[in-house]
């Protein structure tokens, strides 16, 4: 039978993630609970921040080192630590638990668009490996966790490995990758709410050795749901640029994307204009077959560049090098997004 001093010894070595110092430490658990004949445990949990992904995590762990003692069923209540407790241990935080979010030598891109189907995840990955071609030192996180694509679009095969706490991200072509479709089976679909999204995309960030990075891609999901408001909420000083077709209703869409980034004040660098002509081998003559002017009226819609137009083409590959969705450096478009990537690092100066 688990008594208060069980629950307390259990509880006590595990750590508060924003202090990294154990419950014990802090004097943390605040309350506790015990039903008897439920074998029921309730605690109250004092952190540094509530409402978080940690919490999360921190819940998570509560409730099976409980279950492994002997609770049949646990409840648990956060609360936050006194500023008191808050100001004596901030200062002792090691410099170690730095993460991406806190360097101020990586330049956050978020590559966004209103709706499906208009090539977001091409142009985040082939302009991800031009500023790699350019010299940069760049990271790509496929944040698109529903509909994860950018390990088969750039040929990837292997998967990530552990290296002591830290997973080590895929390189290819340069880029350093980090997606979801790393961590699932046999390309099965993911059933999760907005805070299991979140907490996996701050996995990205705290729990990847990225080492130095110039340039960090993201490839959002499309339109506004729950992982495109963790990023604009995650990284206040991150850069945007939105994907469209010529069409004007995918114009139109778009703009909603391009609005949310304004209104959390995120700077939209530019509009890219993907699918914007098919130009035929045999007379060169360019059909413009999904319209014209949708990029040119989202970018003056946005008070912004449009950063380059995309024909309607695909990649050379060969079974050696296979790599379905990624230009070569001297295809046409692979110039194309050599010269939109050297306008990217002209606006940010880097």
């Amino acid at each position: 039978m688990l008594t208060e001093k069980k629950v307390r010894e259990v509880l006590g070595g595990l750590k508060e993630p924003f202090l990294h110092k154990t419950l014990a430490e802090l004097n943390a658990i605040e309350e506790i609970k015990i039903k008897e004949e439920k074998n029921h445990v309730s605690v109250k949990v004092l952190i540094a921040k509530t409402g978080t992904s940690e919490q999360l995590q921190l819940q998570t762990q509560i409730v099976s080192v409980l279950k492994e003692a002997g609770a049949a069923t646990v409840g648990i209540r956060f609360a936050e630590l006194p500023e008191e407790v808050l100001a004596q241990h901030r200062n002792a935080e090691p410099e170690s638990n730095q993460t991406l979010l806190n360097s101020k030598e990586t330049t956050f891109i978020a590559i966004a668009s209103g709706k499906g189907g208009v090539g977001k995840s091409t142009v985040s990955v082939n302009l991800a490996v031009a500023l790699a071609r350019l010299g940069k030192k760049v990271g790509l996180i496929d944040a698109d966790i529903y509909g994860f694509s950018v390990p088969d679009m750039m040929g990837i095969t292997n998967r990530p490995v552990v290296r002591g706490e830290k997973i080590i991200p895929v390189e290819r072509f340069g880029v350093q990758v980090i997606s979801m479709g790393f961590f699932v089976e046999d390309n099965a679909p993911i059933i999760w709410r907005g805070p299991m999204l979140g907490k996996m995309l701050n996995s990205f960030f705290s729990e990847v050795e990225w080492g130095e990075l110039d340039y960090l891609l993201l490839d959002l999901p499309p339109g506004t749901g729950d992982v495109a408001l963790d990023v604009h909420t995650m990284l206040p000083s991150c850069k945007e640029i939105i994907v469209t077709t010529p069409h004007p209703t995918a114009a139109f869409v778009a703009a909603r994307a391009g609005a949310m980034a304004l209104k959390t004040e995120h700077e939209v660098l530019g509009v890219i204009e993907n699918m914007a002509y098919f130009e035929s081998k045999l007379t060169g003559e360019k059909e413009y077959v999904f319209g014209r002017g949708g990029g040119d009226k989202l970018a003056e819609e946005l008070n912004t560049v449009l950063l380059g137009r995309l024909p309607l083409n695909q990649p050379d590959w060969n079974d050696e090098d296979f790599a379905p969705s990624v230009y070569q450096e001297d295809h046409q478009i692979g110039k194309i997004y050599l010269e939109i990537a050297e306008k990217v690092t002209g606006l940010l100066k880097k």
